[in-house]
């Protein structure tokens, strides 16, 4: 048997981003036994946000040193995740990910490729080659916007993604 601390998992019974069915996977903050043999099939993702206001280098160096890295949303279903969890009038309009423009493109920090989108439908022009917003935010609408990297919101990470019987993460 595998302990497993589980602080906000939400798992998917259905990929279909028309179809997001939630489940919750034991109680918040407390230890929650999974058997190491037992199949879920089920994808699973934890996302944090930090209530801290800090720019996008503050941001990622935070989540460098203490988790993991600034998130990188791959699927309509994880922007849509992590638009819900922005909701909290606490939290600044926008928040850190870790879109940055770099070279000639927008990119992943972590390296994860930029294949899904969700940019803002404002068309900014600054969008695809942006002189002084060269990193993004996720907005509560759930848009992708390039702000000014100087700018000081709250941010958002994805601890390392779970495998289907947590037997390790990426």
């Amino acid at each position: 048997m595998r302990l497993l601390l589980v602080r906000k998992l939400i798992f998917f019974s259905s990929f279909s981003d028309k179809n997001i069915f939630l489940h919750t996977c034991g109680p918040l903050n407390r230890w929650a036994s999974k058997s190491l043999t037992s199949a879920n099939g089920f994808f699973c993702l934890n996302l944090i946000v930090v209530q801290e206001e800090k720019t996008w280098e503050e941001a990622l160096e935070h989540c460098r040193e203490n988790h993991d890295d600034l998130s990188s949303l791959l699927s309509e279903t994880e922007n849509r995740l992590a638009q819900r969890e922005i909701q909290d009038p606490t939290i600044t309009q926008r928040v850190w990910v870790g879109l940055r423009f770099l070279g000639d493109t927008w990119l992943w920090v972590n390296g994860d490729p930029l294949e899904f989108q969700a940019w803002t439908q404002t068309g900014d022009p600054e969008q695809q080659s942006p002189v002084q917003k060269r990193c993004g935010a996720l907005s509560k609408q759930g848009e992708w916007e390039n702000r000014d990297c100087q700018e000081k919101l709250n941010f958002i990470f994805v601890p390392p993604r779970c495998t289907q019987n947590f037997l390790s993460c990426k």
